[in-house]
């Protein structure tokens, strides 16, 4: 079992503000499977890229990609650790707990619960 320390430093860190995407953003961002497993993956738990590739059975490649959207879009946050053994990664969360897209009056309406 190994130890870990988080650095605080230059990692892939979002701010914790509200994510600011309209909805057609986030419709987009959601069409695609992968980023939807694996923001279901680290909402879940925290966890590296290489746990959520293993688990999603998808190239750590396509989990990478997915992963620095979901951060650049601020519903997640990507934490650098350094375990006993000297390796570096980082650690990635879900900064939201629920999203909803409503349609009314002709209008697409997008809500990011925390």
């Amino acid at each position: 079992m190994s130890t870990h320390a988080t650095l605080h430093g230059p990692s892939r860190e979002a701010e914790t503000t509200q994510p600011d995407l309209s909805a057609e953003e986030l419709l987009d961002l959601f069409g695609d499977e992968h980023t939807r497993q694996t923001l279901k993956a680290i909402a879940a738990q925290p966890k590296c890229g290489q746990s959520i590739a293993e688990e999603l059975d998808v190239s750590r490649a396509t989990v990478y990609r997915r992963l620095n959207t979901l951060v650049d879009a601020g519903l997640a946050t990507a934490e650098l650790t350094v375990a006993k053994d000297g390796n570096h990664r980082n650690r990635y969360e879900a900064t939201v707990s629920g999203i909803s897209v409503t349609v009314g009056d002709g209008e697409l309406e997008a809500t990011v619960n925390e």
